[in-house]
């Protein structure tokens, strides 16, 4: 059974979300919080699958209450708000502190999408709720890896995220001086209208500058060119931006397969390919250009990744020089020589 918390302090609606849960047989409602504080408790007390969470809420909103929690007792936690969670600022505020998911409130019983907006609900209850947040037992730093080879000195860095990945790369990002001598490359999957917020976001928090990659234009160091909506970025035999409309990769456009094979066939040796948290295998393929190019591909690990998929393909493939904990993806960037 998944076990979920609902938190809400409206009584009518957070009296339709149980209903609503509870229609699921896979689902049972474990408790109710009126407010984030109780919310924190009650996260900590039940260890319930999955928390359900309000935004606007009385002593403690719910991004004080995510953070808290992810903080003594991390839980999956979607947003689910009255307020427009369409809107960019409201989403990456949330999926900083820590929340995997963003949804409206459902509609009501008498509204003619009451069915299919249920529907939707459910489903991403269901697949958040088997978002792994336990760390393991074993360090990263004790992961087998293979023996190092004597690489050509970077040229570009290369990186793909899915879930949780805005976050996972604004730390990244504000780690990095404002002399950093590589461009980067980024991928990132998330929702269509979401992306120019995204590198505003990122922009307004790094040193280094963070922009919408442009067709043609130079790669130049201590700048992130991030992908734009439904374009493979790529990096061009001239070392420019390239973005392609080439038919979808497993299941993305863009694809950090299509840009890490770009960067492995332009930069060879001195490219540098990261995969960060996120769901499914994206990435994975194109790391193994890079490896066998003789560039250099590092993966986050599992401690830190919201979900682990994305990085583990390319650590079970053994073709990952280094797995890091976020915190030390950074320096890792840094001291790459």
């Amino acid at each position: 059974m998944i076990r979920v918390l609902v938190a809400e302090d409206s009584p009518t609606a957070r009296q339709l979300l149980v209903r609503i849960l509870k229609s699921d047989p896979e689902i049972e409602v474990i408790a109710e919080a009126a407010d984030g504080l109780e919310a924190v408790e009650l996260a900590q007390k039940l260890k319930p699958s999955l928390i359900t969470m309000d935004i606007q809420m009385p002593r403690l909103g719910g991004l004080g209450a995510t953070e808290r929690i992810m903080q003594l007792a991390p839980t999956p936690i979607v947003i689910v708000s009255g307020l427009d969670v369409r809107n960019v600022t409201i989403s990456l505020e949330a999926l900083r502190a820590g929340a995997i998911a963003l949804l409206p409130k459902p509609v009501g019983p008498l509204d003619p999408d009451f069915k299919a907006s249920t529907a939707r609900f459910l489903s991403t209850v269901r697949a958040m709720a088997r978002v792994p947040m336990q760390r393991p037992s074993i360090p990263a730093a004790l992961v087998p890896l293979r023996a190092p080879r004597v690489k050509k000195p970077p040229e570009v860095v290369a990186i793909v995220a899915s879930a949780g990945g805005p976050a996972v790369l604004n730390r990244v990002l504000t780690g990095l001086p404002e002399d950093f001598p590589l461009p980067i490359l980024i991928v990132q999957h998330i929702a269509p209208g979401f992306v120019e917020g995204l590198a505003t976001w990122l922009d307004d928090a790094a040193k280094i500058v963070v922009k919408i990659a442009v067709a043609g234009e130079p790669l130049r160091g201590g700048t992130a060119y991030v992908a734009p909506d439904a374009l493979h970025l790529a990096a061009g035999p001239d070392r420019c931006v390239l973005l392609s409309g080439a038919p979808i990769e497993e299941g993305f456009r863009p694809s950090g397969s299509f840009l890490l094979r770009s960067v492995a066939q332009v930069y060879r040796g001195g490219a540098v390919g990261l995969v960060l948290t996120g769901m499914g295998s994206d990435g994975s393929a194109g790391a193994l250009e890079i490896h066998r190019a003789g560039g250099r591909v590092a993966a986050q690990d599992e401690a830190t990744s919201v979900i682990y998929s994305m990085p583990r393909e390319v650590v079970s493939a053994g073709i990952a020089d280094a797995v890091l904990a976020l915190d030390d993806v950074a320096g890792y960037l840094c001291a790459l020589r």
